[in-house]
């Protein structure tokens, strides 16, 4: 290992460190941090906490130069540590650091212990605990660094208490007791290690010592904390008391211990964190009684099955286990009957077990009651069932199982049980169809496991299939599963089956609850509210929440978030086919209907209000049939659009399939602001895509004309001006030959505003100023104010900025009066944008402050962005480098999230200019570079002669010459496209002579 951190710092594999205090706090805090990045603030705080110096930075970049040149001497790379825009962070191996190796170690530990290889986990965890050489990076006395070293010193012992957990199973308890003494001093508030110690004491017949260590723990308890022991422990201390010795130091039963448990699967896969929460739980917290719920297939019974095993030393009397068969073809076992079979299963006779239920249930309690025993209660019907059948004692533990969440049960823990995540779905894949035939088609089986929705159940099905195929690829499998036409039909073996499965938990519902999910397999997106089930199914609300109250308890429908509902991908599978068998086409039809008019009613209203320039006949619908639940949905205005944006792409396309070619092109068009403003591009061309299909098969050319003009917004953002402005061209050319006046400005403008980004300056301004022959009084403010935005804008690009500080004030003048929040936003901020352009910072500075807030509220990530890098050049000329890149970091991440390439150039450029006067010439050249060939292949030409000019003066001092050159392309560049930062250039040519 090259790096420790697990007590004093040390660097190079051996014991050499770092002596400098500052650099070790630097690298202390990089490698607490492995792998990511640390930003630079956070390094400052770290160094210099409430009072870094002006010049911290520049100080920050000679411990890192000190870090790496001493990193050299000791024979490791000096690009060890990198250099990022935001910070600095530190290359690490699998084995360089023993943080990991410690972390990668327990965890291996954990999982032996899981599997019921206590030995081998005991080796692992002794070998984990070896790599600590003291407190963790004793000696370094930064406070941001002792918080973190203070959490792997916690972990430090809770890995201790773990291994003396193992080891007090493995009999070891008198090899303990010396260690727990030392650590039980050292740490005498830790109940767990309190508890451990005891446990050894009384184990090797000294119970008396035993009762010393509580009564020592209880008096410090209620000195420093002023608190009795936790449970745990005072449980722990009576059963010393009573002579009842946890670790077998009491006989056998005279009848023995009973294992009635199924075999715990050899390829159990996944959970081990949920089985280490639930022994935690069991063992630490003292719960009894463990509710494990979970849609069909999910692996339920295996869980409870694990952890039963896991825990069968802990509970040495017996282990027992009854299916309920609370959903399966038989009919559910009577409380009586299962207490028949336990008790069977406890040894006793037949002829014993009582006639009358009430007294066989009264002998199972009785027979419990001096036991230590975990009994497994599977496939609960619900919780009258399993009630009378809960033990008295606290020496039991119960597993109960469910498909339904049991909440009439009045004890108990519940956990639902969710999906494997995905490497957990491929390894259980794997470890049934076979790990080399698995691992040869990765990508083929990560899909495979999506088909299979991550389920355990349909997984192992998949895999039998594959097992018993060999002539079949995995890819092949996951083909079939992809195309088939009832994908549930492909997850089948011999006599189970995903859907039979699915089918069991269907029959439990009522006939209303069976109506609302068969009809909500029509809905194509992840979630839904009770609104949508209302309109889909024509209930009232009330009955609507019900069946859906109802359907989450079956575990058929997830309630993913409060009032929100989802279906996982199988069952909605199922959901639609039995919508398919028990709805007629008319009433599934009917029902479509609804749901595409609901959401088109909703989300059009929306669109309406927050773009008021568009024309208000651009969505011609009919009159809402559910007017109430309409009008409750508009009420969350856009964050009801942002929050069903996947839903709203996923019901233009069904709606184009379906034949409601109408409802397609108009849904695409109602979600065009949330994805354009958020930077949801893919979406916004997906949609409009669909939606000029349907258009298009419409025979509906003004449809058409829509879906080519905001078609070319995406491809703005995306910086493919020449197709934008095609698409737009096309647009004006549908709009003139219809005669619809009020479409055409607004191509034409929109048209305008491609030129120029294309850098067509004179053509924008031209083809911009026509479009105002188009305007009427009665057209009201609205259209004018997005015409005189793009007007104004174009001015701002091509230099002319004191005709355009006159346009922005127009500009403002009339958004104002329309009242367009979004327009008085880009208002303020151009104006602000056009002041600073005339050097006029402080009310440049507060303009374009009002307008980030403005922006902010409109969800505008671009205009955000925009607005940020504004203020950060404000910054750097003011001489706060500092400020200024982190106001420049700040716009690069809204930027991204609008999905503008040309806008992400432009904000790395301005970032490598603050880095460049924060005094990292080699980390703004390093930037500049990337820029430059980004680009270039963007075709952003603008941004390519400013990334030349940054890195001419990057290169200044070291190579006048290469400067020379750059600044030379990048004038040039600035002439071809006539624009005024080609003054700064050519200063900056003059002065290098």
């Amino acid at each position: 290992m090259r790096f420790g951190i697990l007590g004093p710092l040390r660097v190079g594999g051996g014991e050499a460190t770092v002596t400098a205090g500052r650099d070790r706090t630097v690298l202390a805090l990089l490698l607490l941090r492995a792998g990511r990045v640390v930003p630079f603030d956070e390094l400052i705080d770290a160094v210099w906490e409430e009072r870094p110096p002006a010049t911290a930075r520049a100080q920050l970049h000679i411990c890192v130069s000190r870090l790496r040149h001493r990193f050299v001497v000791l024979g490791l790379p000096a690009e060890t540590i990198v250099t990022d825009p935001a910070g600095y962070g530190i290359r690490v191996e699998p084995d360089d650091l023993d943080a990991e190796v410690f972390a990668r170690t327990v965890e291996a530990a954990r999982a032996q212990v899981v599997a019921g290889q206590v030995g081998e986990a005991c080796r692992h965890y002794r070998s984990a605990l070896a790599l600590w050489r003291g407190p963790a990076l004793a000696g370094i006395p930064a406070r941001s660094v002792r918080r973190r070293a203070q959490i792997l010193d916690e972990q430090r012992l809770a890995v201790l208490e773990e291994r003396v957990d193992v080891e007090l199973r493995l009999r070891r308890a008198a090899e303990l007791i010396d260690e727990l003494t030392e650590a039980v001093e050292r740490n005498p508030l830790r109940e767990r290690l309190r508890g451990q110690l005891m446990l050894a004491l009384s184990a090797v017949g000294r119970q008396a010592d035993a009762l010393a260590v509580y009564r020592e723990g209880r008096r410090i308890y209620a000195d420093e904390l002023g608190i009795e022991p936790g449970t745990a422990l005072q449980e722990l201390h009576q059963r010393v008391l009573a002579g009842d010795l946890a670790l077998g130091g009491t006989e056998s039963r005279a009848t023995g211990p009973v294992r009635a448990l199924p075999r715990a699967i050899s390829d159990f896969t996944g959970r081990q964190q949920t089985v280490a929460r639930l022994v935690k739980e069991i063992e630490q917290d003292g719960v009894r009684v463990q509710l494990v719920d979970g849609m069909a297939g999910s692996g339920k019974t295996t869980l409870a099955v694990q952890v039963a095993t896991a825990l069968a030393d802990r509970f040495p009397d017996a282990q027992l286990f009854v299916d309920l068969h609370g959903h399966s073809e038989r009919s559910p076992l009577t409380t009586a009957a299962a207490a028949a079979t336990l008790l069977r299963q406890l040894g006793v006779p037949a002829e014993r077990v009582p006639v009358d239920p009430a007294d066989r249930l009264a002998m199972w309690r009785s027979e419990l009651a001096e036991r230590r025993a975990v009994v497994v209660l599977d496939n609960a019907a619900d919780a009258a069932q399993v009630a009378p059948l809960l033990p008295n004692g606290p020496d039991c533990l119960v597993l109960i199982t469910s498909r339904r969440r049991l909440i009439g049960l009045d004890e108990g823990r519940p956990s639902s049980l969710p999906v494997l995540d995905l490497d957990e779905a491929v390894e259980l894949l794997a470890r049934v169809a076979g790990v080399e035939r698995v691992a040869a088609e990765p990508a083929a089986a990560a899909e495979v496991a999506r088909r299979c929705g991550l389920l355990p159940l349909a997984l192992r099905l998949a895999g039998a299939r594959l097992a018993h195929r060999p002539r079949w690829r995995v890819a092949d499998l996951a083909e079939r599963l992809t195309t088939a036409a009832d994908p549930l039909a492909e997850l089948a073996a011999g006599e189970r089956s995903v859907a039979q499965a699915f089918a069991l938990s269907y029959e439990q519902v009522s006939p209303a609850a069976q109506r609302v999910f068969g009809l909500l397999g029509l809905h194509p997106g992840a979630r839904a509210d009770n609104r949508v089930a209302a309109v889909l199914t024509d209930l009232p609300l009330a009955d609507a929440q019900d069946a859906l109250d109802e359907l989450v308890d079956a575990h058929l429908v997830e309630e993913v978030e409060p009032g929100r509902y989802g279906l996982h991908d199988l069952i909605r599978e199922y959901a639609r086919t039995l919508g398919a068998e028990r709805e007629t086409a008319e009433e599934r039809r009917a029902a479509l209907a609804r749901l595409l008019d609901h959401h088109l009613q909703v989300a059009a209203t929306i669109a309406l209000s927050l773009e008021l320039a568009v024309p208000r006949d651009l969505f011609a619908m009919a009159e809402p049939m559910r007017p109430d639940l309409v009008a409750a949905t508009v009420g969350l205005g856009r964050t009801w659009i942002e929050e069903n944006r996947a839903t709203l792409a996923a019901l233009v396309r069904l709606a184009e399939a379906e034949g409601f070619l109408q409802q397609s092109w108009q849904l695409a068009r109602a979600g065009w602001a949330v994805n354009f403003d958020g930077g949801h591009l893919d979406d916004l061309i997906e949609t409009h895509r669909v939606g000029l299909r349907a258009a298009e098969r419409l025979g509906d050319d003004k449809a058409v004309a829509t879906m080519y003009n905001y078609l070319a917004s995406a491809n703005y953002r995306r910086a493919r001006f020449a197709e934008a402005i095609r698409q737009m061209e096309v647009a004006v050319g549908i709009y003139r030959r219809l005669g619809l006046t009020g479409e055409l400005r607004g191509a034409v403008a929109n048209l305008g505003t491609a030129y120029a980004v294309g850098l067509q300056f004179r053509r924008a301004i031209e083809t911009m100023e026509a479009s105002r022959a188009f305007f009427r009084e009665s057209d009201g403010p609205a259209p004018l104010a997005n015409l005189l935005n793009n007007l104004s804008l174009t001015l701002l690009w091509s230099g002319r900025t004191d005709e355009a500080v006159r346009m922005c004030r127009h500009h403002l003048g009339v958004a104002r009066q329309s009242g367009d929040l979004r327009q008085i936003g880009n208002a303020i901020g151009h104006l602000g944008m056009a002041r600073r352009q005339r050097g006029e910072r402080e009310a440049a500075r507060r303009l374009l402050r009002a307008g980030l807030t403005v922006k902010r509220r409109t969800g505008n990530r671009f205009g955000e962005g925009e607005l940020l890098n504004e203020l950060g050049v404000i910054e750097r000329e003011a001489g706060r480098p500092d400020l200024a890149a982190a106001l420049h970091r700040q716009a690069l991440v809204a930027i991204n999230d609008a999905g503008d390439l040309v806008g992400q150039c432009a904000s790395r450029n301005l970032l490598a200019r603050a880095i460049l006067d924060q005094g990292d010439e080699a980390s703004a050249l390093d930037l500049h570079r990337r820029v430059l060939t980004d680009a270039t292949r963007l075709g952003a030409r603008y941004e390519q002669a400013r990334a030349l000019d940054g890195m001419a003066r990057c290169l200044r001092w070291t190579d006048p010459e290469q400067a020379h050159r750059y600044a030379s392309r990048a004038l040039a560049l600035f002439v071809q496209i006539e624009s005024p930062d080609r003054r700064l250039t050519e200063e900056f040519l003059a002065g290098l002579g």
